[in-house]
């Protein structure tokens, strides 16, 4: 039985350890794409979050259910499923944002990121772990896009989540925000080499907390061990 602290260590892995963009450089086609604002990010991020979540799942239930020899395309099958009832739904009530996504809603399929757990973590463990898994991947991956949109957007126009009621929907119009004067954004940062750049920085900033805050680890145990 899965105890708290191993839920835990999965959710750490997934949100930050183990970030699928920050830290194992995986779907960055829509990472690079789709993140020129932060509400494009957040949707995107959602969209492949719920298709994580469940594939992780309906693979660890039916894991024993194939043969190894025909795992692979088993896989494959399960995330087009899933990424085909989410391009529906996305569609059916979420029709803005489907129309600015576009083809990267399908091509969740090829993203890297969901077959990486999937082989790794949810042929292996039981439903619950892997569906934790999933979840807390898929919003560490989220979290990475939006972020990323995040920077871009306000660097690149001074809004923050422009349009997200438009795309979202009414319920998210508390979340727009002009963060700077109208004009005084840089163009470049809205554009693919922003993306690049943002990302690159983020990488870097991410691997240096990592860096102090295991040293900062290791002063302590040191001063412990007396």
């Amino acid at each position: 039985m899965t105890t708290i602290a191993e839920y835990r260590a999965i959710a750490r892995e997934g949100l930050w350890d183990n970030n699928g963009v920050l830290t194992m450089m995986l779907g960055l086609c829509p990472a690079m794409a789709m993140t020129n604002s932060a509400t494009n990010g957040l949707g995107m991020g959602l969209a492949t979050a719920a298709v994580m979540t469940a594939s992780t799942m309906l693979v660890s239930v039916f894991r024993n259910r194939f043969s190894q020899e025909v795992r692979i395309p088993v896989f494959v099958l399960i995330i087009a499923t899933m990424v085909t009832v989410v391009d529906m739904c996305m569609n059916a009530w979420m029709h803005e944002l489907y129309k600015v996504l576009g083809l990267f809603i399908p091509l969740i399929v090829v993203n890297c990121l969901p077959f990486a757990r999937i082989e790794m973590f949810a042929s292996k463990n039981p439903v619950l772990p892997s569906l934790a898994d999933g979840f807390f991947m898929g919003a560490g991956f989220t979290l990475a896009l939006t972020t990323i949109g995040a920077v871009r957007e306000i660097t690149g126009s001074g809004t923050l989540f422009a349009d997200a009621s438009l795309l979202l929907g009414p319920a998210f119009k508390f979340m727009e925000m002009r963060l700077l004067p109208a004009g005084t954004g840089i163009l470049m940062m809205i554009l693919p080499p922003g993306a690049f750049l943002v990302t690159g920085l983020l990488v870097v900033c991410k691997r240096m907390i990592d860096e102090r805050s295991g040293k900062a680890v290791q002063i302590n145990a040191a001063h412990c061990a007396p």
